[in-house]
């Protein structure tokens, strides 16, 4: 099984930025977990900032995988062209948050490309990926 994990903006400052909310785990280093965790597992992973780049990804990859696991960050509530982006390729995603973002600002509430995603992960912290990538083997 092939699985691509897509980090969004920010998410390159796990570990740093408001651990708080996030942690202070590198995302690099719990990838290595997950990797050792799921052996019968191929995962591959991709980060950016930017949206044009995200989109390009999931075209790219989107056609060849069994999943993705994807954490738009901040673009989750902005971002007409990653719902069409997903809404148009035939791998399933797993749409994912490490925190929950129902119990945050308001403008966090909605999800613009949730609808076109198999399901939604929230709240779990980076254990949010784990469970993801669990649905993909179940």
């Amino acid at each position: 099984m092939n699985i691509l994990i897509i980090n969004g903006p920010n998410l390159n400052l796990l570990g740093k930025r408001e651990k708080n909310i996030y942690g202070n785990q590198r995302f690099e280093d719990y990838l290595e977990t997950l990797v050792q965790d799921f052996p019968e597992v191929t995962i591959d992973y991709f980060q950016s900032n930017i949206e044009g780049e995200l989109i390009n990804k999931l075209h790219e990859c989107g056609f060849s995988y069994d999943g993705i696991v994807f954490n738009a960050g901040a673009y989750t509530h902005t971002s007409v062209a990653l719902r069409d982006a997903i809404a148009g390729i035939t791998t399933p995603v797993v749409e994912v948050h490490i925190s929950n973002t129902l119990s945050r600002e308001e403008f966090r509430h909605q999800s613009l490309i949730g609808p076109v995603c198999r399901g939604c992960i929230m709240g779990f912290g980076l254990q949010s990926y784990r469970l993801a990538l669990l649905s993909f083997l179940e």
